[in-house]
């Protein structure tokens, strides 16, 4: 018999005759996970299983590039293994320590082509999922390469049911979910959350997107997935130069939905802190501002007499920030350039220049006598050019009178964003990838943190640059106010495990007065007043705001308290219980703290769910503040009807969440002494 070696570089020798097989195997730490790399019939392919179970049936591996054939792959000329268990620590996040445990698996794979002549896979395989990249590091330095298809598959086996929505529709990632077999996906978005018959749930994503187009996920009627690259208009997925390496592929793989939740892959597969310090410049908070009272059309972003961005107005949300807590006010609409048709007329915003009744210098200096700061706004329309001329000029003018936070926003159809040369990008292709990273850079030199609105979805680069503290890329709560229609309460129990798997998102909860003048179900929101508080918990943000008006908060200020008590920095995150699209309970513990917090939403279905009590400290008592559903609370008849309640519970103690239909459950866990 040959040994491998031999059989590799006969393959190598004569790459006409028939071609060598070749498979090299890992397993992750805990003996969980297997993953097999093949090269068989020109073909490079992996698998992945989990236990006796086939997770990915054999599915191809590799890129195309313009000017050459697809690659035939001959042999795997070179195989390492190695394995690493460290541990890191978030400057913030849903859980303060993060493990790394993985086995690494890296194979130089040969092919026929000139740029695929040494293509090189390296595999992680944790117990809980794998991601995987490519290198290219035969491509000479400086040579430009144009990549026209990622062939990466994911072909699983047996049936799936799948919650996704079309990619590349016109307002981006802002759809609802929809729940199907998952052989009836055509082009989907990622983080892509499938159900299988055989007990697992999975995940399809990717990590460290830089400097390359965001992946979506073709599906070919049949079970197989493959990669699928926005492009840039000349129809090239990505334009590099060499030796270069992509993002990484992920996989998350559990029994439950509460698994993939609570998994950390996409941070342990980005690089390492960038700004050490920036725990001198940046603490979690919460926030209010003028925005939601926009959306009720009470105010406008434009100038004249109900301008929401006043220097009154922004006054009172300041006073309003310093009597309840809150660390900072956004304000909106306080530019020039929102007049008129402003989607149509992005080049015509000014990032530096005020509204006459808006007084920058003035009110940052107001707002931090109060001990607050402004949270400041830059929308762009999609206008990217005009925005990045304006950038550094934008952000001194923050960092000058002290606004240390920026939302940003980008507000055009998905494919109608101009670039440098007039031509129209996707919002999530090379071209924007690119931006966003330069405005996170051009923003991290001023100690300014980053909020991106109309984002490119998040794939871990938090960890790297933890001045991007949140994005939005979802359907969020502005839809509420809008009524096109609103968010149906299953929304809230299938976000923690498809959109919240590639990261925080700002949500903005907390919306007391839930029917806001409206009578028709499908234009207030379809929530209860219960569930909003537990927003506060089951959706993760390191800035988190208390969406409604003042004046409704202070109308139920006991409930109003939940949302002062939540923090937004944790030490440990536990997903207790869910299924997708009908209820999940999470529960948080506070960094530093010896406190708990439970956040629990079900969908439009009245519910019970036992939840036992055993992530509290053994042998302590604590105070169960709970705000609940009252009993007849319900999100279509009576949304605002709630009941809070003191109980001392241990961690010997199971407690029964009644939710109302389309309700929720907030409770705190203080600590007695």
């Amino acid at each position: 018999m040959l040994s491998r070696t031999l059989v590799s570089l006969l393959a190598l020798a004569a790459p006409g005759t028939a071609l060598a097989a070749d498979r090299e195997c890992a397993q992750s730490p805990g003996k969980v996970l297997e993953l097999c790399v093949s090269v068989e019939g020109g073909a490079a392919r992996y698998e992945v299983k989990r236990g006796d179970v086939i997770v990915i049936a054999a599915s191809e591996l590799g890129l195309s590039f313009a000017g050459e054939p697809a690659a035939r792959y001959t042999a795997i000329t070179d195989a390492r293994r190695s394995a690493s268990d460290s541990s890191w620590e978030q400057p913030w996040g849903e859980q303060r320590l993060i493990r790394d445990n993985h086995a690494e698996l890296a194979v130089t794979i040969a092919g026929d082509t000139a740029f695929n002549k040494a293509m090189q896979v390296t595999f992680r395989i944790f117990d809980d999922g794998i991601g995987f990249r490519y290198t290219y590091a035969g491509i000479p330095a400086g040579q430009a390469v144009g990549v026209t298809a990622d062939r990466t598959q994911f072909r699983t086996k047996g049936s799936y049911q799948a919650w996704w929505y079309e990619g590349l529709g016109q307002e981006r990632d802002e759809y609802l979910y929809t729940q199907t077999d998952a052989r009836r996906i055509t082009l989907a978005e990622t983080p892509l959350t499938l159900k299988g018959d055989n007990g697992l749930y999975l995940s399809i994503h990717e990590a460290a997107l830089v400097d390359f187009p965001s992946m979506l996920l073709q599906g070919d009627g049949a079970g197989k997935l493959t990669a699928w690259l926005m492009p840039w208009p000349d129809g090239v997925g990505a334009k590099k130069t060499g030796p270069f390496s992509t993002p990484w592929r992920t996989l998350l793989v559990g029994t439950t939905p509460g698994a993939l939740a609570d998994s950390r892959i996409e941070l342990n597969l980005n690089e390492p802190n960038k700004l050490p310090d920036i725990g001198k410049w940046f603490k979690p908070g919460k926030y209010v501002g003028v925005w939601w009272e926009m959306h009720l059309n009470k105010t406008i972003w434009g100038s004249g007499p109900t301008h929401g961005a006043n220097n009154d107005n922004v006054k009172r949300y300041v006073d309003f920030a310093e009597k309840y807590g809150f660390d900072g006010v956004l304000v909106e609409g306080w530019n020039q350039g929102w007049d008129g048709e402003w989607i149509n007329n992005g080049d015509k915003f000014s990032f530096t220049k005020s509204y006459p009744d808006f007084d920058l210098p003035m009110l940052s200096a107001y707002a931090k006598s109060k001990g607050v700061h402004l949270i400041g706004h830059h929308e762009t329309a999609g206008a990217v050019v005009n925005y990045e001329n304006q950038l550094e000029a934008a952000l001194d003018l923050y960092a000058k009178v002290g606004v240390p936070s920026v939302k940003t926003g980008y507000v055009r159809h998905s494919g109608d964003i101009l670039d440098r040369e007039g031509g129209k990008e996707w919002f999530a292709g090379q071209f924007m990838v690119q931006h966003h990273l330069k405005v996170i850079e051009a923003a991290a030199k001023r100690h300014i943190t980053m909020d991106t609105h109309e984002p490119v979805k998040d794939t871990g680069l938090r960890r790297t640059w933890p001045n991007w503290v949140s994005r939005e890329g979802a359907r969020g709560q502005e839809f509420n106010a809008w009524g096109r229609p609103t968010n149906p309460p299953e929304h809230l129990t299938i976000l923690p495990f498809t959109r919240m798997l590639a990261g925080p998102m700002d949500f903005t909860p907390g919306i007391f007065d839930l029917e806001h003048g409206k009578t028709l179900l499908t234009e207030r929101n379809q929530s209860t007043l219960a569930a909003q508080l537990a927003e506060y918990v089951v959706l993760y943000s390191p800035i988190h705001m208390a969406a409604d008006l003042p004046e409704n908060y202070e109308k139920h200020l006991d409930a109003f308290q939940f949302i002062r008590d939540v923090p937004t920095d944790w030490e440990v995150t536990k997903t207790l219980a869910s299924e997708i699209g009908d209820y999940v309970v999470v529960a948080r513990q506070p960094r530093g703290g010896g406190d708990w917090y439970l956040g629990a939403i079900t969908d439009e279905m009245a519910r019970v769910l036992p939840v036992k009590l055993d992530f509290l400290a053994p042998g302590k008592k604590y105070e169960a503040q709970i705000y609940r559903d009252a009993a007849d609370a319900d999100y279509v008849k009576k949304p605002v009807a709630y009941t809070i309640e003191k109980r001392v519970v241990t961690s010997a103690d199971t407690l029964d969440l009644a939710l109302a239909p389309g309700g929720g459950q907030a409770v705190r866990f203080k600590l007695l002494k």
